[in-house]
C-alpha cells in the first residue's frame, strides 16, 4: 500500500469495521471504534463511498460523504482507512480530467459511478529513466529518475518527504506500471505514483521572495496589475462580467509550466467548453496540445456538493506535486464562492453557529489557508518552483461587500475587479483600473529595471494617470458635454479613449490579439502616450481641440489587431505614422 508520504510501507493492520447509525444527506453517523481519528478517510456502505471524519462526540462519529448517499441505511458497514483523505499523484495527471477527489472522469462514461475506479490506470506503463545508481546516498526531494513519455513536461520521480539513505535498488530504464517500485531507498519502496493528503501542504526547504513576473498575455493585467510567480490573485465580478473567459485566457496563454484548472461548482456546459477548447488549442511552447500540460478538475454544480469543498485542496496539492519538480504552476479556481457555499451548507448541517450571511465563523481562516499554499519556494531537492493561485469570486448581485469577497481581498496580493459597466459596453477584459490593485508592483518594477526595461514603472504610472484624469472628467462630460470643456481637458478625454481602446481592450477571438507579448504591450502603451503628448503640444500651441479630435486615430487603435502578438516593430511604425499625421494638423 502506498503511504501518504509517497513511499510504500508495510500494510497497516486492518481497521475494525464500524456500523452506520444514521444518514442525513451527505452526513453519515457511525458508531465509534478505536483507531478512528479526525479527518480520517472512511469507506461507507457496500459500495465503499468515500467519506471524511469531521466530528467525534462520545460513541458517535460524524462522517462527511463525498458522493450521493442514496441507498445507505443504518446497520450497513463502514470501514475506517486509517489515513486522511489523500489523492494519487503521478504522470497520468497531465492531460487528464478528474473530479474533486482526483478520480478520472474520462473513460468511465458521462458520470462517475459511486465507488468506481478506472482499472486502465492500473495497467498503464510509463518509461522510467534512472538518474542515480545503486549505492548512492540520497535525501528527501532528490530526483531518482524521470518519466520519459508523460508529455511535454519532464515528470520526475522524487525521494518522498521524510525518506533518505542509501539507494538499495534502482530500476533500469524501461516501462513500469504505477504499482511497480522504481527504487528502494533506506528500506522504503518508491514508486512512479504517490499518495498525499490534500489538506497537508507538501514540505519545502524554504519559501523565497519571487522577483519573476507571470506573463499572462493580457495587456491590462501585465501593464497595470501584474502578478509575480508564487503570488495570489482574486478576480471578483458579477454575473456576465467575463470571469470565466478571462481565466480561460490566462490558462491558455500564461507562461507557466503546468496549469491546474479547478472548475468548482460552475455550470457543466461552461466546463465542457473549457475542456473542448484546451483540447483544440495549440501549445505555443511545444506545438502540441495545450491540454497535455494541463490538469483539469471538474467538480461542477451537478456533482456532489461536499466533494466541491475538497476540490480546491486537491487542485493545490496537484500543483505542489509539480512545483516540487522545479516547475512553475498556476492554479485557477473558478469559483471560490461556490466552494464557500459548500462550506456554508456543511456548517448548517452540522449545527455550527452561523456568522455573516450564514457562512461559518471559520470562513476567513479557510480562505486564508487556501491562498497561503501559494508560494515561490526552494524545494527539498534544491530546485526553484512556484505555485500561483488565481481564484474567481462570484458575489451575489455584484455586492463586493459580501463576506467571501471581503475576506478574500484581505489575503490576496492582487485584485482584478471586473466592472459590470465595462462588460456591458463590450470592453473586454472588463478589469476595472479604478477598483483593482497589485501589491507585486514594487518588486516587479525592480526586476524590470535590471532586465532591460527601466521605464516600465514610469510607463505604468503614466497610463494610470491618463485613465484617472479621463475618469475624473467623464461625469462632467455627461453633464455639460465635451464641447464645453477647455482644450487641455478635451485632450485628456481623448487620451483616455486611446488608452482604453488602443491598449487595454483585447479580443479573445482574434488570433493576433488574444495574446500580447510584453514587448508589444510596452510598444502599444508608448505609442498611445506619445500620441497623447503630441496632442497636448498641439493644443498648447494654439491649435483648437476640434482640429485634433477630427484626426483619424483608427490606424493607431487598430494596431493591436493588425500586428502580430510579438510585432512590436509594427506598432512602432504605426506610432511614427500617427505622429507624422499629427504634424500636418493646422488650425
Amino acid at each position: 500500500m502506498t503511504g501518504t508520504s509517497g513511499a510504500r510501507r508495510r500494510p497497516a493492520a486492518r481497521q475494525p469495521v464500524s456500523r452506520i447509525l444514521r444518514v442525513t444527506g451527505p452526513l453519515v453517523e457511525l458508531e465509534y471504534t478505536s483507531g478512528i481519528a479526525m479527518y480520517d478517510l472512511v469507506s461507507i456502505g457496500p459500495a465503499g463511498l468515500p467519506g471524511e471524519v469531521v466530528a467525534i462526540s462520545g460513541d458517535v462519529v460524524t462522517v462527511q460523504a463525498y458522493e450521493y448517499t442514496g441507498g445507505l441505511a443504518p446497520g450497513q458497514p463502514a470501514l475506517p482507512q486509517g489515513h486522511p483523505l489523500s489523492v494519487r499523484l503521478g504522470p497520468s495527471l497531465l492531460g487528464g480530467i478528474f473530479d474533486g477527489l482526483l478520480r478520472p472522469l474520462s473513460g468511465v462514461g458521462d458520470w462517475l459511478l459511486p465507488g468506481a475506479q478506472r482499472a486502465a490506470d492500473q495497467e498503464r506503463t510509463w518509461f522510467f529513466s534512472p538518474s542515480v545508481v545503486r549505492g548512492a546516498q540520497v535525501t528527501e526531494g532528490q530526483s531518482l529518475g524521470e518519466i520519459g513519455d508523460a508529455g511535454p513536461v519532464r515528470v520526475k520521480v522524487l525521494v518522498p518527504p521524510g525518506t533518505e539513505g542509501t539507494v538499495e535498488e534502482i530500476a533500469g530504464a524501461g516501462h513500469r506500471t504505477r504499482d511497480m517500485p522504481a527504487a528502494v531507498v533506506g528500506g522504503t519502496e518508491v514508486g512512479v505514483d504517490a499518495l498525499w493528503p490534500v489538506r497537508r501542504p507538501r514540505p519545502v526547504r524554504e519559501r523565497v521572495d519571487s522577483h519573476e513576473g507571470l506573463n499572462t498575455g493580457q495587456r491590462v493585467i501585465d501593464l497595470l496589475f501584474p502578478v509575480a510567480r508564487g503570488s495570489t490573485v482574486a478576480v471578483p465580478g458579477g454575473f456576465g462580467t467575463g470571469k470565466t473567459m478571462l481565466l480561460q485566457q490566462i490558462a491558455k496563454w500564461c507562461d507557466a509550466d503546468v496549469i491546474v484548472y479547478v472548475g468548482c461548482g460552475e455550470r457543466g456546459n461552461e466546463m465542457a467548453d473549457v475542456i473542448t477548447e484546451l483540447a483544440e488549442l495549440q501549445d505555443p511552447r511545444t506545438g502540441g496540445r495545450l491540454a497535455d500540460r494541463t490538469v483539469t478538475i471538474a467538480n461542477t454544480s451537478n456533482m456532489p456538493m461536499m466533494a466541491r469543498e475538497a476540490s480546491v485542496h486537491t487542485g493545490v496539492t496537484v500543483a505542489e506535486y509539480f512545483r516540487d519538480m522545479g516547475l512553475d504552476v498556476v492554479v485557477i479556481a473558478d469559483s471560490t464562492s461556490r466552494w464557500a457555499e459548500a462550506l456554508r451548507e456543511f456548517a448548517s448541517r452540522t449545527g455550527a453557529l452561523p456568522a455573516e450571511e450564514g457562512y461559518p465563523a471559520g470562513l476567513a481562516s479557510a480562505i486564508a489557508a487556501f491562498y497561503e499554499r501559494a508560494a515561490a519556494v526552494s524545494t527539498l531537492g534544491g530546485d526553484q518552483g512556484s505555485v500561483t493561485v488565481i481564484g474567481a469570486v462570484s458575489p451575489p448581485g455584484g455586492d463586493m461587500t459580501e463576506p467571501v469577497t471581503a475576506h478574500t481581498e484581505r489575503f490576496v496580493r492582487c485584485l482584478w475587479t471586473l466592472d459590470r459597466e465595462l462588460a456591458y459596453a463590450r470592453h473586454y477584459p472588463a478589469v476595472s483600473w479604478a477598483g483593482s490593485f497589485s501589491r507585486d508592483v514594487p518588486v516587479l518594477a525592480a526586476r524590470h529595471r535590471t532586465t532591460g526595461d527601466p521605464v516600465w514603472a514610469r510607463r505604468r504610472e503614466r497610463v494610470g494617470a491618463v485613465l484617472a484624469e479621463a475618469d475624473r472628467l467623464a461625469d462632467l462630460v455627461e453633464l455639460i458635454g465635451i464641447a464645453a470643456l477647455p482644450s487641455p481637458e478635451r485632450v485628456s478625454v481623448l487620451a483616455g479613449r486611446l488608452v482604453r481602446e488602443g491598449v487595454l481592450q483585447q479580443s479573445a477571438l482574434s488570433e493576433r490579439d488574444a495574446y500580447c507579448a510584453p514587448e508589444k504591450t510596452a510598444a502599444l502603451a508608448d505609442a498611445v502616450l506619445a500620441v497623447a503628448e503630441r496632442c497636448r503640444e498641439l493644443v498648447g500651441s494654439g491649435i483648437p481641440a476640434t482640429s485634433v479630435e477630427e484626426v483619424d486615430f483608427g490606424p493607431l487603435l487598430r494596431a493591436r489587431e493588425d500586428t502580430g502578438p510579438h510585432d512590436a516593430a509594427g506598432v512602432v511604425a504605426r506610432r511614427a505614422a500617427m505622429l507624422a499625421r499629427l504634424g500636418e494638423v493646422r488650425p
